[in-house]
């Protein structure tokens, strides 16, 4: 279990990472050290951490960051992860984290699962 999350941890922080090196800024804009990991990141680590605990016996292979709809009082960051199972299928699951604009705290966590 130990091995799925930290190479499910280095799968999304090396996306990350790919994203950035592939996103170059303008020369007259500077970027620190703040800016490294976007906002969407810690939302990453609990739709990980909360879908290998859903389904432990597969593999996180793929991560996609669909995106954040805004609310006035809350918010949701949408992503989708592709899993392999023991018997080699794969499948996805939607990952809908509804979180508080101002604490933060989590509101709901929606899975649904996908072929696609």
């Amino acid at each position: 279990m130990k091995t799925k999350l930290a190479v499910s941890v280095l799968l999304v922080l090396s996306t990350i990472a790919v994203g950035k090196i592939l996103t170059v800024p303008p020369e007259n804009e500077t970027t620190s050290a703040q800016e490294v990991a976007p906002a969407y990141a810690k939302w990453g680590r609990v739709a990980m951490k909360n879908v290998m605990a859903k389904y432990p016996t597969s593999d996180v292979i793929d991560y996609l960051h669909i995106g954040r709809e805004v609310g006035s009082v809350t918010s949701v960051e949408k992503f989708k992860l592709w899993l392999r199972a023991e018997d080699n299928s794969e499948f996805g699951v939607f990952v809908d984290i509804t979180f508080n604009n101002q604490t933060e705290e989590i509101v709901d966590i929606k899975y649904t699962e996908t072929k696609q």
